[in-house]
């Protein structure tokens, strides 16, 4: 699994919200990416998972161009921003709903990420009643059930508390060892120091390596 970013740039309202981006992403990997709020980060996720077109250049995954060959990346797994469910459902009615989608998370696996992230599957508290804690840790759920091969994740660890932000790492490690490719956002150099095999700052829509 490769993803290219060849000469992106993106212009909104005559401004250049991300420029001249080159970046090879391959799986096996998990990708930090730092920056302050309105850097440009949250852009750059959209720009990878086709939700954003280039006003110049391309992004080609595994050889196909977006917005071209493909609308979207094939297997993507993605939590931009904050998580959007239907409110008056359950976390699990929301995720057994997605999972019918494409038919191929049990619900058993479902159960089993829900408990793993102290979720009480059975509850009947609607998705308008969870926490923020509780509704993050629902959108990580949502963005690795189906074992998706890309995994974009914007500030996964918001909200989430000192034991479930190390089993989010544990699981992003081993997704990593599995060949999966993970690009990650923080506004928090230590999580990114501590977790990613590669860091890139974006400042101001511009991107530079750190390693």
């Amino acid at each position: 699994m490769k993803i290219e970013v060849n000469d992106f740039t993106k212009i909104i309202s005559k401004a250049k919200v991300l420029e001249n981006i080159n970046i090879c992403l391959e799986g096996g990997n998990i990708y930090g990416i730092i920056g302050r709020n309105g850097s440009g980060k949250t852009m750059f996720l959209r720009m990878l998972c086709g939700l954003i077109l280039p006003t110049s250049g391309m992004v080609k995954v595994d050889g196909k161009v977006l917005g071209k060959d493909i609308s979207f990346p094939e297997n993507l797994g993605i939590l931009l921003e904050k998580p959007s469910f239907l409110p008056n459902l359950t976390g699990y009615e929301n995720l057994q709903m997605l999972s019918d989608i494409r038919n191929i998370t049990p619900n058993e696996k479902i159960q089993s990420l829900m408990n793993l992230f102290e979720l009480d599957w059975k509850s009947k508290k609607t998705f308008n009643k969870y926490s923020l804690g509780m509704k993050q840790k629902l959108g990580i759920i949502q963005a690795i059930m189906e074992n998706q091969q890309i995994i974009i994740l914007d500030e996964p660890f918001n909200a989430l508390d000192e034991v479930s932000v190390e089993k989010l790492r544990k699981i992003l490690e081993s997704l990593r060892d599995e060949g999966k490719l993970i690009v990650m956002t923080s506004h928090n150099k230590e999580d990114i120091d501590l977790l990613c095999d590669h860091t890139y700052t974006i400042v101001n829509g511009k991107m530079e390596a750190e390693n």
